[in-house]
């Protein structure tokens, strides 16, 4: 009996020294901005350009819905390639950009879009279309405008985005913001540009982030918030004390067995 109690005594004095200990970190973001004031934008410029791959949604209306009928596509269910297995309304198709940054578009044929912004787009279908129809409005926009949050926010994961302005502190708005484990002055910021990838880090606490050039995102985009030292010490003490734990939870029941064989031999 006394045996077994000693062996309770021990676990639970192991357990309780596995108890994470409350640490304490600078969540406040800007700590640099004292009071009201002006910074200048470092790039004004957040559209975004077309690349190989991305899928347009593009349509064309004019004043006679007759005259710009041959240059929309018809409509299909699904009509965009993320829609496949679901079911929905017949709505209009779009178009996928494809490697040589081309797209097929009716009647003007294979335009190459790769590097052009959907203002520029816009444009230059309206000034092509604007020869055959009077006063032709296009609209051109992403439908696969994506970005990905990771690491220490609340919610990690893609991001579908409906608009073309949009910031590292929108991804994170949308990611349910940092944890308290997040480590707030190496946010790491993933881009693709061609056959190159851009690595950026931001410091939170500091108000910089609002005029960097990479504050806006672009497509596919990927923000890792990587875990501060209390997150990775605790992630290692927890591992640590889970194995010792297990090793002294182990040798107390080999020694229970060993001392019950004895004393079932010494009673005989």
């Amino acid at each position: 009996m006394k045996l077994h109690l000693l062996c309770a005594v021990v676990l639970a004095a192991v357990a309780l020294s596995s108890c994470q200990t409350v640490y304490t970190t600078k969540l406040p973001y800007f700590e640099d901005i004292d009071s009201a004031q002006v910074a200048q934008m470092a790039d004004k410029d957040y559209s975004i350009k077309i690349i190989p791959d991305d899928e347009l949604l593009i349509t064309v209306t004019t004043t006679v819905p007759a005259a710009s009928a041959m240059y929309n596509l018809p409509l299909s269910n699904p009509a965009t390639r993320d829609a496949v297995i679901s079911a929905t309304q017949p709505q209009q198709q779009t178009y996928i950009v494809d490697a040589n940054g081309d797209i097929q578009f009716p009647v003007l044929g294979k335009m190459h879009v790769a590097g052009m912004t959907t203002l520029q787009l816009k444009d230059e279908l309206e000034k092509q279309i604007g020869k055959n129809v009077s006063n032709p409005i296009v609209r051109v926009q992403f439908v696969n405008f994506r970005v990905n949050v990771l690491g220490e926010v609340k919610t990690p994961g893609a991001i579908s985005v409906k608009k073309e302005r949009f910031s590292v502190l929108d991804a994170l708005a949308e990611a349910g913001d940092l944890t308290e484990y997040g480590e707030r002055e190496n946010v790491l910021l993933i881009r693709e540009e061609g056959d190159k990838k851009i690595y950026y880090r931001f410091n939170l606490n500091n108000s910089d982030i609002l005029t960097s050039p990479y504050f806006y995102l672009k497509q596919n985009d990927v923000i890792y918030v990587e875990p501060n030292e209390i997150r990775q010490e605790n992630a290692m003490y927890n591992q640590n004390n889970s194995f010792k734990i297990s090793v002294v939870s182990t040798i107390v029941s080999a020694t229970s067995v060993i001392v019950s064989l004895i004393i079932a031999l010494a009673v005989k």
